[in-house]
C-alpha cells in the first residue's frame, strides 16, 4: 500500500513512524514533511504547503503520480479548506481512501460558533457562551458587565492553538474584544468572537477515530498549553503531554462516551455530515463532570507524539478501515505504559523566533522517541526551522519514569537558545 500524509509537523512525524513499522506498508511520503520524517519516509517539500486551487491541483497530481491508496491529512487547515471535497470529486481517484473529513465536518474546527451551535443542538454538555462581530462590540460590551469572572475569549476561526485569552477582569475582556474584534489581533480568525464562561477544573484531551458510524477510543492525553512554568504566559501550540491521564479512570471515560462521544457521532449521522478520520475533544473535568471546551477535527499536537506510542498493533490497517467506513468490531490494542513528551521550542515562541540553528546531540538519544516539529535539514545537519522544534517522548512503567526518561533525552540536546518547561506532569504526580 502507498501512503501518503500530509503536514509538516510532530503529529506528522508521529503518524509516518507509526505506519512506517506496518508490513503493509510499500512506499510512505511526507507532504512537506520535516527532518524526521525524512528518515522514516520520503518528504515531497513541494507539496502540502498551501491549499488554495492550485495548492489542492498538485496534491491531487501527486497522488495520482505516487499512485496513493490511503492519505492520511494531519493538519486542520486543508480539511477546512475542503481538501477531501475536491478529491472526492476527481475522476479517477474514486479508489482513494482518504483519513480526514469533509469540509462541513471540518466546521467543527473552523468555527467555534458552528461547534458551539452544534453541541447545543444535540445536548452535548459545554460551557454558556455568546458570539460577537465588530458590529455587535457594544453588545458584547454589555454581555461582559453581566458575567462573572474569569471569562474565556475565543476566535471563532483558526488560529494555530493561540487564539483563546482568559481574562480574570472586566477592564482585560474589553480590552481584548477590542483588540480581537477591532485590530483583527488573529486576522480573520477573530472577526467572530465567543464570549464564553470560565469552567474551573483539569483539562483532558479525548480522541476518537470514526468512520461516521462506528467508532474507536483512542488514549485519552492531558497537555500543557501555556509557554511558562505553572500554567502561565502565553497560549501555545503545546509544550508537553502525558498518557493515560490519573483521574481519567474507567468510570470518567464511560460519561464521556455516553455524554460527548456518542451523541458527537449521532449527530454529524443526522445531520448527514461524511466524516471519516479523527475527532479531537477538548474536554474540562469539572467535579466529575466532563464538559467540551473545543472540538478539533484532527489529532492533536503534542499529544500525538504521547498516544501513538501506547498504541500496540499495526494502525495502518486501523485507518484504512476508518477511511472505508469499515470499523465496526474493530477494537485496539494498548500498551499497560504511560507515555510522556516535552517539547523543545525555540527562544522567543510563541512570538518571534530565529531559525536555521544547529541541533546536536540527537546521535546521543537510546530508548527514547524524538519526534520533530519545526525541522529541516541543511548538507546533512537537522537545523531549527519552527517554534516547536522538537517532542522528546519516552515511555515507562509509571508516570514519574517516564518523565525521568523523557527529561534526560532532553538534556542530551541542545541548540542555540531552546527552551522547553520543567514541570510537564508534576500535577499529575500529585494525584
Amino acid at each position: 500500500m502507498n501512503i501518503l500524509i500530509l503536514g509538516s509537523g510532530g503529529r506528522e512525524h508521529a503518524l509516518a513512524w507509526k505506519i512506517s513499522q506496518s508490513p503493509h506498508c510499500d512506499q510512505l511520503f511526507v507532504a512537506p514533511g520535516n527532518g524526521g520524517s525524512s528518515q522514516v519516509a520520503t518528504n515531497l517539500p513541494d507539496v502540502g504547503s498551501h491549499f488554495d486551487d492550485a495548492g489542492k491541483k498538485n496534491i491531487r497530481e501527486t497522488i495520482k503520480e505516487k499512485k496513493i491508496d490511503l492519505l492520511v491529512i494531519g493538519p486542520e487547515a486543508p480539511l477546512v479548506a475542503g481538501l477531501v471535497d475536491f478529491l472526492k470529486s476527481e475522476p479517477g481517484l474514486s479508489d482513494l481512501r482518504i483519513v480526514g473529513p469533509t469540509q462541513s465536518g471540518a466546521k467543527l474546527e473552523g468555527s467555534k460558533d458552528y461547534a458551539k451551535a452544534f453541541m447545543q443542538r444535540h445536548q452535548i454538555p459545554t460551557a454558556i457562551a455568546a458570539t460577537f462581530t465588530k458590529d455587535t462590540i457594544e453588545e458584547g460590551f454589555q454581555f461582559l458587565q453581566e458575567q462573572s469572572f474569569p471569562v474565556v475569549l475565543k476566535a471563532d476561526g483558526l488560529a494555530a492553538g493561540k487564539g483563546v485569552i482568559i481574562c480574570g477582569s472586566l477592564e482585560e475582556a474589553e480590552k481584548s474584544l477590542k483588540s480581537m474584534l477591532l485590530d483583527e489581533q488573529f486576522g480573520e480568525a477573530s472577526s467572530r468572537v465567543l464570549i464564553e464562561e470560565f469552567l474551573q477544573g483539569v483539562e483532558l484531551s479525548v480522541f476518537i477515530l470514526t468512520d461516521g458510524e462506528e467508532y474507536l477510543m483512542l488514549p485519552e492525553a492531558k497537555d500543557y498549553k501555556r509557554i511558562g512554568e505553572n500554567d502561565t504566559g502565553p497560549n501555545t501550540g503545546g509544550m508537553g503531554a502525558v498518557s493515560p491521564v490519573p483521574f481519567a479512570d474507567q468510570d470518567f471515560l464511560q460519561k464521556i462516551e455516553k455524554q460527548i462521544v456518542q451523541p458527537t457521532i449521532q449527530g454529524l449521522s443526522e445531520e448527514g455530515i461524511d466524516y471519516r478520520g479523527f475527532i479531537f475533544a477538548g474536554l474540562m473535568n469539572v467535579e466529575g463532570q466532563p464538559y467540551v471546551i473545543e472540538y478539533n477535527v484532527r489529532l492533536g499536537d503534542p499529544e500525538t507524539q504521547a498516544i501513538l506510542p501506547r498504541i500496540d498493533e499495526d494502525l495502518l490497517p486501523v485507518l484504512y478501515d476508518c477511511a472505508s467506513k469499515k470499523l465496526k468490531n474493530r477494537s485496539l490494542q494498548l500498551k499497560k505504559k504511560t507515555a510522556a513528551t516535552v517539547v523543545m521550542v525555540s527562544e522567543g515562541y510563541p512570538g518571534k523566533y530565529d531559525k536555521g540553528k544547529s541541533i546536536v546531540g540527537l546521535q546521543d538519544i537510546n530508548d527514547i522517541l524524538v519526534f520533530h516539529a519545526g525541522t529541516n535539514t541543511e548538507n546533512g545537519d537537522i537545523k531549527t526551522n519552527g517554534g516547536r522544534v522538537l517532542a522528546v517522548t519516552a515511555l515507562g512503567d509509571q508516570l514519574s519514569e517516564a518523565l525521568e526518561k523523557s527529561y534526560s533525552g532532553a538534556l542530551s540536546i541542545c541548540w542555540d537558545g531552546l527552551y522547553y518547561r520543567k514541570d510537564i506532569g508534576q500535577d499529575l504526580l500529585k494525584i
